[in-house]
C-alpha cells in the first residue's frame, strides 16, 4: 500500500475495444506499427515518463493477444477487465487503481490505446498545467479547417465559429475520485459519454484543455496507420516498406 500525502499520477488504458473501421484480423491495437504492435508504442510512451507511477490496461476478456507481448510482464503494468463500453473500462481500471494503492486525490491519465504517437513534452504540459488544477482537463487541438453545420439532407445550415472549438485529444488526466463518480453517476442515469472530459462535464466540472501536438493521432482508419508507419521511418531515416 502506497502512503503519501502528495497526490501520485497514474494511467488507464481502455483497450477492450475491436476497431471494426480497420477492417483487420484482430483489434486495432494488436496491430505492426514499425515493428512493434501499436499498443507497445502507447505504453512505451507512458513508461518513459518518470512521474507515472503504475498503468492499468482493460483488455477484453477473450482477448488472445495481449499475453504473447513483453510488456505483458511488466511490473508496472496491471491488467484489469474491460466493459462493453469505453466507460465501463474506464471504470474498471480506476477500481482496479484502488486496488493497487492508489487514492481519491491522485491524478489519473486516460489515454487511448490505438494513440501511440504520444510525446514527452505533451505529457509534461499537461501534468504542468493541470497539477494544481481543481478540474483537471485534457490535451485538445484547435481546429483549423472550416466548420459546418448540416441539416439531415446535407445541406449546410450555418458555418461554425472554429474560434471557440477544440478537438479533444488524450490523455485526460482527472483525480480519480471524481472521475470515478463521474463515470459510475453517468452509467447508472444511461447517459452517453464519449470519453471522460464528457463525464466531468455532465458532473457538473469545466475541464481544462491544453494544447498538445498535431501528430498525436488515434489510429481510426487504415491511412492513419499508413500514415504513422511514414512517420517512424521518417524518425529512423528508413525506408517506409511498400508491402
Amino acid at each position: 500500500m502506497i502512503n503519501t500525502s502528495l497526490p501520485l499520477f497514474w494511467a488507464v488504458i481502455p483497450a477492450a475495444g475491436i476497431g471494426s473501421r480497420m477492417r483487420a484480423d484482430r483489434p486495432k491495437q494488436y496491430l505492426d506499427l514499425a515493428g512493434r504492435t501499436v499498443i507497445e508504442h502507447t505504453l512505451s510512451a507512458l513508461l518513459d515518463h518518470a512521474s507515472l507511477q503504475g498503468i492499468v490496461v482493460s483488455l477484453a476478456v477473450d482477448d488472445r493477444w495481449w499475453p504473447g507481448l513483453v510488456c505483458a510482464t511488466d511490473n508496472r503494468i496491471t491488467r484489469a477487465t474491460g466493459g462493453k463500453e469505453r466507460a465501463d473500462s474506464v471504470l474498471n481500471g480506476l477500481m482496479r487503481l484502488e486496488a493497487c494503492g492508489a487514492s481519491d486525490l491522485d491524478w489519473v491519465l486516460v489515454h487511448d490505446a490505438a494513440r501511440p504517437n504520444l510525446a514527452q513534452s505533451d505529457i509534461d504540459r499537461l501534468l504542468q498545467e493541470l497539477a494544481d488544477d481543481e478540474v483537471g482537463g485534457l490535451l485538445a487541438i484547435p481546429v483549423k479547417d472550416t466548420l459546418k453545420r448540416v441539416d439531415p439532407y446535407g445541406r449546410v445550415e450555418v458555418t461554425v465559429d472554429r474560434s471557440v472549438i477544440w478537438q479533444a485529444y488524450t490523455p485526460q488526466m482527472f483525480r480519480l475520485g471524481h472521475l470515478r463518480q463521474a463515470l459510475s453517476d453517468a452509467l447508472a442515469a444511461g447517459v452517453m459519454i464519449t470519453d471522460e472530459a464528457s463525464a466531468m462535464e455532465w458532473a457538473g466540472y469545466r475541464p481544462r484543455v491544453i494544447e498538445g501536438r498535431s501528430d498525436n493521432i488515434k489510429i481510426t482508419r487504415p491511412e492513419d496507420l499508413v500514415w504513422l508507419t511514414q512517420l517512424w521511418h521518417e524518425r529512423r531515416h528508413e525506408p517506409t516498406p511498400t508491402t
